[in-house]
């Protein structure tokens, strides 16, 4: 029972460990980008702020004066 059929399994034997591998790294790198999307600074759940929620909050902030703002919203709007 030794034919080429019995030793045509042996040459596959490789792809395994090379299976194997390329799959945990798959999976490292899938945790990694998953770790680092949640973890951005200045990111809130998808949310963006608009142009004039980010005007309103430096003027709440003390960042611009009241006239500021009126200038800068009315540019926006």
């Amino acid at each position: 029972m030794t034919g080429p059929g019995m030793m045509w399994g042996f040459g596959w034997m490789w792809f395994m460990p090379v299976f194997m591998i390329a799959f945990w790294g798959l999976v490292i790198w899938a945790v990694v980008a998953l770790v680092q999307g949640l973890s951005r600074p200045g990111t809130s759940g998808g949310h963006e702020e608009s142009a004039l929620e980010v005007l309103k909050r430096r003027y709440a902030g003390g960042e611009i004066t009241k006239e500021e703002y009126e200038e800068k919203k009315r540019v926006i709007a």
